[in-house]
């Protein structure tokens, strides 16, 4: 390749490379989209009163189904484009489709250093500022929201259970009180 002739970059092509940053940037972005996305479609599909049915009509299920297929392909953009960034092929990114193993091919993804200079997948890529900002973001989102899973999966059911028990104090204090 010829490194003199100026590439235009398309976040969207398995083409290129992603560094960490950029990666964790772009699948931050794609996230907060997709979250936007589908509250306006749900909202819409009620009316804008969410709590109105439990039941979703088929048009939007259908549409669910396409956003989510949309979404899962960009991931594997995005993970091919980072494969990339460590000179390695974009095959590698069916190791996401592991249950399980995906969590550590995540933490992989976002902590290998990628090949310095040019490889066989293009030059480096310069990591934009706002990429910067957005990777580091989704960096610390990442470990805060599986701690904070953990403890309330923890914690909530320990609450549920203390305050089920309060419930049958207090009821036998009245019966005691009444007799």
């Amino acid at each position: 390749m010829n490194s003199s002739t100026p590439t235009v970059d398309h976040p969207l092509s398995a083409k290129g490379r992603f560094g960490r940053l950029s990666f964790a940037a772009w699948t931050l972005l794609m996230t907060i989209v997709l979250c936007i996305v589908i509250f306006i479609l749900a909202f819409a599909s009620f009316g804008g009163n969410l709590l109105a049915s439990s039941d979703f009509p088929l048009i939007t299920i259908l549409l669910f189904i396409v956003i989510y297929a949309a979404m899962i392909y960009v991931s594997f953009i995005f993970t091919i484009r980072r494969l990339h960034d460590r000179n390695q092929t974009g095959w590698l990114s069916l190791l996401m489709l592991i249950p399980f193993f995906n969590f550590i091919f995540l933490i992989y993804l976002l902590a290998a250093k990628g090949s310095d200079g040019e490889n066989s997948y293009g030059p480096l890529r310069e990591t934009a500022g706002w990429e910067k900002v957005f990777g580091w973001i989704y960096i610390v989102i990442i470990p805060l929201a599986f701690v904070f899973g953990i403890i309330g999966a923890i914690a909530l059911p320990a609450y549920q259970d203390y305050v089920e028990r309060s419930q049958q104090i207090q009821m036998q204090y009245q019966q005691y009180d009444t007799e």
